[in-house]
């Protein structure tokens, strides 16, 4: 079993993500990070790495507290450093289920060197995993988030992977054209996981897959069944991609669909 992380962070244990992100999460036990760095890095850009300080383009917000969580994909030690103080910076169920899903299904995804676009990367962890099977990342989310998900990257992939990730801002909806020209940018794959529940954006979220989506991209999304305006998102998708439903992760209640978009 290959590890990405330095030895300063080698994993005590290794988790499957929050089991229960209906709500609000509790603090992650015995790895919560302060801001001095003792266990960890914090928020603070000037306690990062010197090897990853010259790469580091984003500054990782100053939460109160980090923890340390560990997965295993691919055959790696994964560290993600996470925070509960916000949605973005914390692994949620359909992730991890996205991961088991590229590892399992990576030679019939052709992932290696794949050109990927993830939405709403969060931490970080499907990105990372996307990396170490081969592929080429963009990962993008907003931009109080971007600190946090480059660091996470590069402490996971840096030296460990064929191509290193890059952190693009992505806010759903707004300066898609300007920022994503399509005659500059084009995907293989999309990968979005959660980035459906309840909040005001599904509209813009829905616009933005769209547009990244050209033919020949496949859309590969994964989500947390939560509310009714869950599946009335998926209706909505429904109508703008051609929909196959790839798997279910009965004890998460996570599905994974696969989509294309309709030009007719």
């Amino acid at each position: 079993m290959d590890l990405c992380v330095s030895s300063e962070q080698q994993p005590k244990r290794l988790v499957e993500g929050p089991s229960s992100p209906d709500g609000w999460l509790e603090a992650k036990g015995e790895d919560t990070l302060q801001k001095d760095g003792s266990n960890g890095p914090p928020g603070d850009f000037n306690k990062i790495e010197p090897s990853l300080h010259s790469l580091q383009k984003f500054v990782p917000t100053d939460y109160a507290s980090y923890t340390q969580e560990n997965y295993l994909f691919a055959g790696k030690e994964i560290v993600i450093q996470e925070s509960i103080e916000s949605y973005g910076a914390v692994v949620w169920p359909a992730a991890t289920a996205l991961c088991q899903y590229l590892e399992k299904h990576t030679e019939e995804l052709s992932l290696q060197d794949a050109k990927i676009l993830e939405i709403g990367a969060g931490p970080g962890l499907v990105s990372t995993v996307a990396s170490i099977l081969g592929a080429q990342v963009t990962a993008t989310d907003m931009p109080d988030v971007l600190g946090n998900l480059q660091y996470n990257l590069l402490k996971n992939t840096l030296n460990c992977t064929t191509h290193l990730p890059e952190v693009k801002e992505l806010v759903w909806g707004e300066g898609l054209e300007q920022n994503f020209p399509k005659s500059t940018f084009y995907y293989d794959y999309v990968l979005a996981s959660d980035v459906v529940y309840h909040h005001y954006f599904l509209d813009k979220l829905l616009t933005t897959m769209a547009y990244l989506c050209q033919p020949g991209t496949v859309l590969l999304w994964a989500n947390k069944f939560r509310f009714s305006a869950d599946y009335e998102f998926l209706e909505k998708f429904k109508q703008v991609f051609n929909t196959t439903f790839l798997a279910e992760f009965p004890e998460s209640t996570v599905k994974i669909f696969k989509g294309t978009r309709k030009w007719d």
